[in-house]
């Protein structure tokens, strides 16, 4: 058994590779190949533990989570996943889990606009720049070449040393902006990704913002969490989500429904753009925007950890325990 940190997980992929392994759990779910229950989540209140384990044909994993929103001076997020063996059920390794998470998570939003974003892009907004933020803003700029960006988050001072961080992995040609309000970050921008934990919309109720764009949302993983305002569906003409469980997790998939704001026959899921090799010409954008939701899923986990363990066994890198 062996343990995998941030470092050593960091020397065995890019994040272009866990962008790919993210696709090929988007072709897994279209199969069916896997067995995975709906996430166990105990609340506290306005804390929550999390439980979610998932089978493949070739991997066993399971990743334990706790969510702190409300923490000042540590992470939101604490996290370990643990994955065994296929064949005799040992447990194989353990590894960072908040930063499994934070990668993964910024390869789904890499993985959407890898397929969804126009190929040209230049512009990306950020709202939120916690650790979610981080990795959906490296996950974009792998994507697209990305030149400018905007970034808002509620607690402007906690904005310049994001960027300091941010900044020994991006290219120095990228200008960056801070915003002091969501419009300001929104307007300029052709792809704009919510990554926060807020009950009410981070985005203004102004249609025009979104038209031609595409939204990305991350944040929001229970009922009473919400990203989007009530006014992008009015303007979205494709609707993606990664699971079928973002229709029973998030807000920002439930409230639409409930109010009347989108129907659920035209929300689809993402692995169906995977699996037809769909093109963000094939879109339509002159006619609106396109949104990705994701509240992601253990199967995101397991094909992602069972991708790192591999090349890990290859490498001779992590410290056996």
């Amino acid at each position: 058994m062996k343990f995998l940190n941030e470092n050593d997980i960091w020397k065995c992929v890019s994040m272009s590779d866990v962008i790919d392994a993210i696709d090929e759990s988007y072709r897994v779910y279209e199969e069916g190949t896997f067995t995975m229950p709906t996430r166990t989540q105990l609340k506290d209140g306005d804390n929550t533990l999390i439980l979610m384990p998932c089978i493949s044909k070739t991997s066993i994993g399971t990743k334990l989570v706790t969510s702190f929103p409300n923490n000042q001076d540590l992470p939101t997020l604490h996290s370990l996943v643990i994955l065994n063996d296929h064949e005799n059920g040992s447990i194989q390794a353990i590894m960072d889990g908040a930063f499994l998470t934070g990668l993964r998570t910024g390869a789904l939003g890499g993985s959407a606009v890898r397929h969804l974003a126009k190929p040209d892009v230049q512009s990306l907004a950020v709202i939120g720049t916690g650790v979610q933020g981080f990795y959906q803003t490296l996950a974009a700029c792998a994507e697209r070449e990305i030149k400018e960006i905007y970034f808002y988050n509620r607690s402007l001072h906690k904005i310049p040393d994001f960027i300091d961080e941010l900044n020994v992995h991006l290219n120095e040609s990228i200008r960056i902006h801070i915003c002091q309000s969501v419009n300001q970050a929104v307007k300029d921008a052709e792809i704009i990704i919510t990554a926060t934990t807020s009950e009410t919309p981070v985005l203004p109720e102004d249609e025009t913002l979104y038209h031609g764009k595409l939204i990305i949302g991350i944040g929001s993983f229970q009922p009473t969490m919400q990203e989007f305002p009530d006014v992008l569906f009015k303007t979205a003409k494709h609707f993606y989500i990664d699971s079928h469980d973002a229709k029973k997790e998030s807000g920002d998939v439930i409230n639409p429904i409930k109010k009347g704001l989108y129907d659920d026959s035209h929300i689809h899921y993402f692995s169906t753009v995977i699996k037809n090799e769909t093109h963000s010409s094939q879109l339509n954008y002159d006619e609106g925007s396109v949104v990705f939701k994701s509240t992601g899923m253990a199967l995101f986990d397991v094909v992602v950890a069972s991708n790192i363990f591999e090349r890990s066994e290859k490498m001779k890198v992590g410290s056996h325990i």
